[in-house]
């Protein structure tokens, strides 16, 4: 079976660790951002390397898959050398900060015939996938409308900080690339169709915001009572509204946020068609809601013996025992591992880096569509 080593050591590395533990896959060994910090991660997670530089983890023979969950402006190089070097990649959502280096990835990953994907977890959750079997059946027949959000209110205050409110670090879309592109990932993907059109809001809330002199981490508290901090711009959204048309002309609205009060980490969605309608809460993930005209509404719980045999493959406990964000990791990374002991890549089973090609595009025509004011088509070609 094949070695895994880790870039980072912030709030997903863990995520990504624990989820390949879990399916018996060997994650070797962890670099940091220091050599100090490599050998305390390797420590915490009793790893057997403690990596001093990306070419020492590039050159270890026993390292088979890279997966990149370091800051996003180290994703594109990181997996450029990944690739080099002859090794798969997993690498944390973007793939890169512009589309320029995405389709480049997406190239180098087509010539080097690596299993590579970007970590779009969300399709992974079992509801969703039961809601994508029975939209492909027909059980919704012509689909109306999409509408649906993903917010959260970690960056509610002023005196929250983290280095995505950066352009230069986490890229020029923030709310946008940072969760609504795991939105437009899980619909596009429920639905089988991809986003042609866009037309957009954004809106900055805090224009500045108080930066600890300190390090922070992501969802932490990044400001204790007397702490020394300096007053930094914010050149990145915290909220966006985008109107969609997708490529058979189904309409939707996708509304995001990282300053609603209360969100923790809550994407919905609500898809209407001309039989049925499908929704769907991430902080409520083992329900899904259906609703009809001309009979009850109905709630589907998760349960294995409940869903279609698609879906069923993608949920491990039975009904009434909760299956939430670790265990996506766990399926996406099933699927993935499942490639390489096939011994090539399987686009179907897992977000490629295709995949993550086509969100930095939305994300470009989304910023494009704000700074113009008007609909911007976008580009559709790989």
């Amino acid at each position: 079976m094949a070695t895994a080593a880790l870039i980072g050591t912030g709030f997903i590395g863990p995520v990504h660790i624990e989820a390949l533990r879990r399916l018996g896959i060997t994650v070797r060994g962890v670099l940091g951002s220091s050599a100090e910090k490599s050998q305390l991660a390797a420590q915490r997670w009793h790893l057997e390397r403690a990596y001093r530089s990306l070419d020492e983890l590039l050159a270890d023979p026993q390292v088979d898959v890279v997966h990149i969950t370091s800051p996003n402006r180290f994703h594109y190089e990181q997996a450029l050398r990944a690739l080099q070097a002859g090794k798969h990649v997993v690498c944390e959502k973007p793939l890169a900060l512009n589309s320029q280096q995405s389709r480049e990835l997406v190239q180098r990953a087509r010539d080097s015939g690596k299993v590579c994907a970007v970590c779009y977890n969300i399709r992974f959750y079992p509801l969703c996938q039961e809601a994508r079997q029975r939209i492909a059946a027909g059980q919704l027949g012509r689909i109306f409308h999409v509408v649906g959000s993903y917010q959260q209110d970690w960056l509610l205050y002023p005196s929250d900080f983290n280095w995505r409110v950066l352009a230069q670090e986490g890229g020029a879309a923030r709310a946008i690339g940072d969760i609504g592109t795991h939105w437009l990932d899980l619909i596009s993907f429920l639905m089988g169709q991809t986003v042609v059109s866009v037309c957009a809001d954004l809106r900055t809330v805090w224009p500045t915001r108080r930066r600890p002199l300190g390090p922070t981490e992501t969802f932490a508290t990044k400001l204790q009572s007397g702490n020394a901090f300096a007053e930094v711009a914010v050149d990145t959204e915290d909220y966006g509204a985008v109107l969609l048309r997708f490529a058979d002309g189904t309409p939707g609205v996708m509304v995001v946020s990282q300053v609603t009060a209360g969100a923790k980490n809550r994407l919905r969605w609500e898809i209407a068609g001309e039989k049925a309608a499908l929704a769907w809460n991430s902080e409520r993930p083992d329900e899904l809601w259906l609703g009809y005209r001309d009979g009850p509404n109905q709630l589907l719980l998760r349960d294995p013996a409940l869903l279609t045999e698609a879906a069923r493959s993608y949920t491990d406990y039975p009904g009434g025992h909760a299956e939430g964000f670790p265990d996506t990791f766990k399926q996406l990374f099933r699927a993935v591992y499942s490639a390489l002991e096939q011994g090539r890549p399987l686009p179907g089973l897992y977000p490629t880096f295709e995949d993550g090609h086509r969100e930095i595009v939305l994300c470009e025509a989304i910023l494009a569509s704000h700074q113009q004011r008007r609909w911007i088509d976008v580009p559709q070609d790989l």
